[in-house]
């Protein structure tokens, strides 16, 4: 039973570093899914200890296309991490969800088209259900956290993940409002798909900066726009992570989001790939591990 927090941190776009953190070192972790954004930053907070990861590397080198969420969240799954949340500069699709606000994400629409988005390709297939797509209790402190912090919160949000690095065209802008969209970004996919497969409970909080390009009125989204909004964002951020830790529960209770694969795996264990299987040691090792002893 997982009844310590690790806490996976992925920063996004403007968050590089978080300095409250004690202890801190940073580790290379490495990954069969290749090359992780960049080490992670072990240390704690208080009593939780705490894994950072910058999405984009220190310094936003890394573009959205070229991210390996992949190795991003098997590194974090070697570093011990009981549970994600990533924080994600976003855009607006709707007028009451203003700049300035955090949005803590509850659903998504797929939109990228060329990441790697499973751990299990041909040689061990596993269909994980991604309908409630984040954790719920972790959503509902990382909002508190948030609140507490001083930053104005919208609790649930559908999030359009589009392939980036371009921003919308204005046509593609009115089409994600007409389905339902009221966020948008370029990284949370297919990184949640990834964490849930990884049988990790994952929380996403966006950062709104920019209006997207909806609205007619005023000028398109430009990243000086986006820049000077996430500098008074991830002053916020910074701050509920702080307030996230030291609300957490003193012992984690075990979450359903843990024991996913028990009914995901369908490759009979005769027909697994062993190279694979050797590649999913950390994302699948606990039921792969239980298999292999019952087979």
């Amino acid at each position: 039973m997982k009844d310590k927090w690790v806490i996976g941190i992925i920063g996004g776009s403007g968050l590089y570093e978080i300095d409250a953190i004690e202890d801190a070192q940073w580790i290379a972790v490495r990954s069969p899914f290749g090359t992780p954004s960049d080490e992670i930053l072990f240390g704690r907070i208080g009593e939780v200890e705490v894994r950072f990861l910058p999405r984009h590397g220190r310094g936003h080198p890394i573009s959205p296309t070229e991210l390996n969420a992949r190795a991003n969240i098997d590194a974090l799954k070697r570093a011990g991490c009981t549970d994600v949340i990533a924080i994600s500069a976003i855009g607006s699709l709707r007028e009451e969800l203003e700049p300035g606000r955090f949005v803590v994400v509850d659903q998504f629409i797929d939109r990228t088209m060329n990441r790697a988005s499973t751990f299990f390709t041909s040689g061990m297939v596993a269909h994980v259900s991604m309908a409630d797509p984040v954790c719920e209790r972790l959503s509902g402190l990382v909002g508190a956290a948030v609140e507490k912090a001083g930053g104005k919160v919208a609790h649930g949000g559908t999030y359009l993940a589009m392939e980036g690095p371009q921003f919308s065209s204005r046509a593609e802008s009115h089409m994600y409002r007409q389905w339902g969209a009221d966020v948008i970004g370029m990284t949370a996919m297919p990184e949640a798909k990834l964490a849930r497969e990884a049988e990790l409970p994952y929380a996403l909080v966006g950062m709104v900066t920019d209006y997207d390009c909806w609205r007619e009125d005023e000028a398109a989204v430009d990243v000086a726009t986006v820049l000077r909004q996430m500098r008074a964002n991830s002053e916020v951020a910074r701050r509920a992570v702080v307030e996230l830790a030291r609300s957490l529960p003193g012992v984690r209770s075990a979450s359903p989001i843990d024991t996913t694969l028990d009914t995901a795996l369908i490759t009979a264990p005769s027909a697994r790939d062993p190279m694979l299987l050797a590649k999913l040691d950390a994302v699948a090792g606990r039921i792969l591990n239980r298999s292999s002893g019952e087979s």
